[in-house]
């Protein structure tokens, strides 16, 4: 069953083409059971950044590399507050897809 990742994430004022631009550096493809990867934004400054995976042990392998990724960009993230830190992130296994 494949898997999928989920990070909200808000990028200190002035530093969005930054953010973007490192997004756009990190090499996706070699994470092993990486599939997809998308960078949505969610507002003036919001994000969530959604991974599609093999499966749960291809995301876990990869955590460390996404943490390595994550931080590079500690310094230009916003504290979302409420304890949450400069991240929220979610993932799991794919329950339904229906697509193309």
């Amino acid at each position: 069953m494949s898997a999928m990742n989920v990070v909200h994430m808000r990028v200190k004022p002035g530093m969005v083409e930054e953010f973007i631009r490192l997004h756009e550096d990190f090499d996706f493809k070699a994470l092993t059971g990486g599939r997809n990867v998308w960078l949505v934004r969610s507002g003036e400054r919001g994000f969530m950044v959604g991974a599609e995976w093999d499966s749960l042990d291809a995301l876990a392998a990869a955590r460390s590399a996404m943490v390595a990724n994550l931080d590079r960009l500690r310094p230009i993230l916003e504290d979302l507050g409420g304890g949450r830190g400069v991240t929220e992130p979610w993932s799991g296994e794919v329950a339904l897809h229906k697509g193309h």
